[in-house]
C-alpha cells in the first residue's frame, strides 16, 4: 500500500464487539456512537484515498464515503438498522480487502 493510504488501517474495521446482538446494541449508546465514529473515520480516509487514486481496489469505495456524509451531516438518515447490516455484512468484507492489500 502506498504512503498515502496509511490512513486506511484495518484497525479501525477491527472494532467490533465479540458478541452481536441487535437488541443489546440498540440499548448501547456508548458503543453505537464508537461504530458511527469508527464508520466516519473509514469514510474519510477513504475519501482522501480516492481523491489520490480513484481506482482504489475497495469495494464500493463510493458508498464508504457516502455513508461517512449521511452519518456526519444526517444522523436521522441512518437508523441503527444500515448501522447493524453495515456491521455484520460489510465491515467483514472491507476488514479482508484491506487485510489482502497491506500483505
Amino acid at each position: 500500500m502506498s504512503e498515502g493510504h496509511r490512513d486506511f488501517n484495518y484497525r479501525n474495521i477491527s472494532f467490533l464487539p465479540a458478541k452481536r446482538d441487535f437488541f443489546e446494541f440498540q440499548k448501547d449508546l456508548k458503543t453505537r456512537k464508537a461504530i458511527e465514529r469508527n464508520i466516519e473515520i473509514i469514510g474519510e480516509a477513504m475519501d482522501r484515498i480516492l481523491k489520490t487514486d480513484p481506482d482504489f481496489p475497495i469495494s464500493d469505495p463510493r458508498n464508504i464515503v457516502d455513508t461517512r456524509n449521511r452519518i456526519i451531516h444526517g444522523y436521522d438518515s441512518v437508523s441503527e438498522d444500515i448501522i447493524w447490516l453495515i456491521i455484520n455484512k460489510y465491515l467483514p468484507i472491507l476488514e479482508q480487502e484491506v487485510k489482502e492489500l497491506l500483505k
